[in-house]
Formats: structure tokens, sequence, C-alpha cells
């Protein structure tokens, strides 16, 4: 074992209330983590208000702000540099005509490192996401920070393993999912997900022997045409998926877990999928219909 290993924290959270409220209460949840060792805090996407997402409603494109002069980056910044932790910071982003769903990832000096734009935009009852946001431009990112290499998928993205090996790839030694995710409202059928979104991310983890943390926000959220009852449970997962720590259904809470990157690094190298693969057979999946043309 290392001599130094990594604590890591995933906030639960309700995001009802105003951006004032929200960003109150995460940064309660940021503090105690810190206070209980975590150098990486991860929190729900979209944490400083309600999930919009329900309705098709033009006014909630005021709710937008620009990376620069946000005053709710400058705050986590800010907070980052005080606590000494890397706070990976969701957000609705304005930029000129376009708008984003973002992350912002910031350093444990505080510090930002770069941008994520979420690449995978879903759109069904209930997560009408295409009305609000464009599909991200910036490709998966994995930025070094100080607690190590880490990549981020936004909530939709953490469906998909090409995201997840591709961070992999670059390089990620944590993957990161913020996450807003929970019932699905009529006319789709009654169906509960919650297991199935877990096993996908923990398939994440063993695929690519690296640790996953998914952070969901929980409550129930009453909009115009749909009501979403998030059904929290957030985890984080060792290299081989096997769940180190995680939250319940419906309880406000920060889940923490203890990792050596460098055994987890040493193990990865011995087990050899990446050695073995083959990415001269894998040009289908370049292409929608699985031609290799």
């Amino acid at each position: 074992m290392s001599e130094e290993l990594l604590t890591v924290a995933a906030v639960q959270m309700s995001c009802g209330g105003t951006r004032e409220e929200n960003i109150e209460k995460a940064t309660h949840f940021v503090r105690e983590a810190a206070d209980k060792g975590a150098r990486l805090v991860l929190l729900p996407e979209l944490f400083e208000g309600p999930y919009w997402c329900k309705d098709q409603d033009p006014a909630y494109f005021d709710w937008a702000r620009p990376v620069l002069d946000n005053p709710t980056l400058i705050h986590f910044m800010e907070l980052a540099q005080e606590l000494g932790v890397v706070l990976p910071i969701s957000f609705f982003e304005e930029a000129g005509k376009a708008y984003f769903n973002s992350l912002l990832m910031i350093d444990g000096d505080g510090s930002p490192q770069g941008l994520y734009r979420k690449s995978h935009i879903p759109d069904g009852p209930g997560y009408q996401e295409k009305f609000y946001f464009t599909p991200g431009d910036t490709g998966f990112q994995v930025w070094e920070t100080d607690v190590g290499a880490v990549g981020v998928g936004i909530c939709w993205d953490q469906w998909f393993p090409e995201a997840a090996r591709v961070m992999a790839l670059k390089g990620a030694e944590l993957l990161l999912y913020p996450t807003a995710i929970g019932s699905e409202p009529p006319p789709a059928p009654p169906h509960d997900s919650a297991g199935h979104w877990r096993r996908v991310m923990q398939g994440h983890a063993g695929a690519n022997l690296m640790p996953v943390i998914a952070a969901n926000r929980m409550g129930r959220e009453v909009g115009q045409s749909a009501e979403i009852t998030f059904y929290g449970t957030s985890f984080i997962a060792d290299e081989t998926g096997e769940i180190l720590a995680d939250a319940g259904r419906d309880v406000e809470t920060i889940i923490t877990a203890t990792l050596d990157l460098e055994a987890i690094r040493r193990r990865r190298l011995g087990w050899g999928v990446f050695r073995d693969r083959r990415p001269e057979l894998y040009k289908a999946i370049l292409g929608y219909d699985g031609d290799e043309e």
C-alpha cells in the first residue's frame, strides 16, 4: 500500500428552494466532507436549483450564467482554496447564443482546471434537456488535479461505456458522475432504474479498473407538466465495481471512501485490459449502424 491514501466524498442532497439556499446547503456539505478528511467532493448535477428540465419553459434560460464572473463558480473556487479540496462544479452555462449543461473542475488551490460540456443530452418525459442544452463540444476531459487525474461525465453520459473508456485512455484515475435521475413520469411506463443505473457505472469501474463516484440528488420535485422523485442511491465503487459506500434513497447525506490510487494503478497494469485491447477491430463503434466502412 502507498503511504498516502485519498479520501473522496459524494454529496446527496435535495435541491429545492432558491439558488442561495442550495448553494448554502452545498457549502455546508462540502465543509463537512472536508472535516471528514475528503480531498475531493462531488456534488449532484445542477444542484443550484430544482431540476427544471421537467418542463419546456423559455423562462428558465434566465438561470444560465457564463463561466466568467459566475458568482456560484467564484464562491466554490474560494471554498476550494480555503479547504484545499478539489471541487467539480456542475452549472447551467450561457455561452453566446448557446446553452450547455457544464462542469468546471476546480483544483485544491481554487484554480479552474478546465470546462466540460455534457456530451449526451437526453430527451423524454420529465427529462426534456434537448430543449435547453446544446450537445457539448469539449470532448471528454481528464484533468491533472491535486488528487490525481480525474475524468467527469454528467448524468446521461454515465450510461455510455465509450465515454468511460475514452476518459480511461486519456489517463483518468478516477471517474466522476454528478447526476439528477429518478422516477420516469407518464407516459413512460412505471420503472425504477436505480439498480440498473448503479450496475452500469459499476461496469465502467470494473472494465477500466478505476474507482467511480456518483452523486445524485434526492426528493420529490413537481413541475408544470411532470413530477419526479429523485432516487438518491449515490455510491462510491472501487476499481472492481464493488460498492465501498452508498446512500439511501430518501436521505441527504455525505458518503466517503478511502482509496490507494497507487495500488489501484499497479492492479490496473497487471490486469492487462489496456495492454490487450485491439483498437483495429473496433471500427464499427465509430458509426451509428455498425458498418465498418
